[in-house]
């Protein structure tokens, strides 16, 4: 192969790979801890505990606004997001933008890196 094709295609690989949704990249829940320590004041990664925004324990797997006993808003009720790395990915990088209306009073988390962190973490930490 030339070696003028071979750099194309070496480009055109490094430009796909820092495309890529943070979902895709492989996290550090570790690293993730540190991230979700925006998130701590208002959400929890064990069950039960509810504080100003639901417990995200079994988030994974669930259906947007629908955890029992916690008044979500009519907008997150209505979305019926199933939530997996894609989702939580695309909301954590601009919840009003996934979910328009939301009560959320976050920008988000512009950092594809720090959102591959963080959920890593919520899948190793919110069963």
């Amino acid at each position: 192969m030339p070696l003028a094709t071979v750099s194309k295609l070496f480009v055109l690989t490094a430009l796909c790979a820092a495309s890529a949704p943070a979902f895709a990249q492989a996290g550090d829940p570790a690293k993730g801890k540190t991230v979700f320590a925006r998130c701590a004041l208002c959400h929890d990664v064990k069950a039960g505990p509810k504080k100003m925004g639901p417990s995200l324990a079994g988030i994974f797997g669930r259906t947007s606004g629908t955890m029992a006993g916690f008044a979500y808003s009519p907008a997150m009720q209505k979305a019926k997001i199933r939530w997996d790395a894609k989702s939580i990915d695309a909301f954590l990088t601009k919840p009003s933008g996934l979910v328009p209306g939301n009560r959320m009073a976050f920008a988000g988390v512009p950092n594809a890196v720090d959102r591959a962190n963080l959920i890593a973490y919520l899948k190793a930490e919110a069963k």
